[in-house]
């Protein structure tokens, strides 16, 4: 091309690429499940920071009357001069209790009240610093001693799949065999299939996308469900340091995919389709609340009319039935006018009758 034919608009990406740099970026993600599943661990291990503390277990005591609750905490990260404000929505308390029949209420009220208060601002008239809580993405815990998706699981995931997107997780995986795990990833898969609850699936790869990149896309999506595994302890082995678990017959590195998708499971949650993430989230999951808000606002609306419209016609029948009484109520004055008029005639009539008779 030459220069008197460069017009100069492909500096576009580079502006937007600035102008995203420059606002920074948000993503709210969500952990459940229950108490014990290494869910803080796996959050300290994945973003390599210590956002959790040790947690100790509760007692069984404290578990009867346990419910869940809601914990946030925001972790404002920068890496290469990109900055990002990640929120993790902790649930503990979830299957805690003997009873569990209301566990999901608390997540789901969550979601939908984000959902709610993203709409109010976008529908205010202050647009321009919205800021964006909705939930991106769900890691939801299954437990490793289960054969498949229990009855609580698959409670919550068939009320929430439709509105975040859902990554399944099986916690300490290493104690399982690789054959237990393979086993299991499949079982569940089965069970997701069979109660037709929508997980979310990786986007299908460009055409123009390079072979390495569609090699991971296709060990990614072979790996799910991810089995994990999480430590706090770091150690140097063999001139490098490891996340690991330590255990009297040897060392267990967290990074290595032989037995743990923690490495997968960060790449696919940051690297690669963290946007998709949060794209699905607004395109699908909020437009379908967005509709359902606007659907229900429209039938309110239409039912007030109809009940405004049924107010105006009973006002106007009353006022009809009264202007018809007033009207019978004139008509029975003049008609008694007309008799007084009537007898008053007559009395004159005689009068006059009588002094024609005197006088002659």
């Amino acid at each position: 091309m030459e220069e008197r034919d460069y017009i100069g608009f492909a500096t576009l990406a580079e502006q937007v690429h600035r102008k995203s740099v420059k606002r920074g970026f948000e993503f709210t993600m969500m952990v459940c499940g229950e108490t014990g599943l290494g869910k803080s661990t796996l959050i300290n291990t994945l973003f390599l920071t210590e956002l959790y503390g040790q947690r100790t277990i509760p007692l069984v005591e404290e578990r009867i009357e346990k419910t869940t609750r809601i914990e946030k905490k925001t972790l404002d990260i920068e890496e290469k001069g990109v900055k990002l404000r990640l929120t993790i929505v902790d649930t503990p308390g979830f299957g805690d209790s003997v009873n569990c029949e209301d566990s999901w209420r608390v997540c789901i009220t969550y979601i939908e009240e984000q959902f709610r208060q993203y709409f109010t601002d976008e529908s205010g008239l202050n647009r321009r610093n919205i800021q964006d809580n909705r939930v991106h993405c769900l890691l939801y815990f299954v437990p490793p001693y289960g054969r498949s998706l229990r009855q609580l699981d698959i409670d919550l995931l068939r009320r929430i799949h439709k509105k975040v997107n859902i990554i399944l997780v099986i916690g300490k995986a290493d104690t399982l065999t690789p054959k237990e795990v393979k086993s299991l990833k499949a079982r569940i898969l089965e069970d997701v299939e069979t109660h037709g609850i929508q997980i979310y699936r990786l986007p299908e790869c460009d055409s123009d996308e390079d072979e390495a990149f569609k090699k991971q896309d296709r060990e990614l999506k072979a790996s799910l469900p991810f089995a994990v595994v999480g430590s706090n302890l770091v150690m140097e082995v063999a001139s490098r340091k490891i996340r690991c678990r330590q255990y009297p017959w040897g060392v267990v590195d967290v990074e290595n995919p032989e037995y743990s998708d923690v490495g997968k499971l960060r790449t696919m949650l940051i690297s690669t389709h963290m946007q998709d993430l949060k794209d699905t989230t607004r395109d699908i999951h909020y437009e379908n609340y967005r509709a359902q808000c606007i659907s229900q606002i429209s039938q309110h609306a239409l039912r007030e009319r109809n009940k405004l419209k049924h107010e105006s016609t009973a006002s106007n029948q009353e006022l009809t039935e009264a202007e018809r009484l007033l009207l019978l109520q004139k008509d029975e004055e003049i008609r008694r006018m007309r008799d007084m008029l009537a007898e008053m005639q007559e009395k004159l009539d005689t009068t006059a009758t009588g002094e024609s008779v005197v006088n002659v």
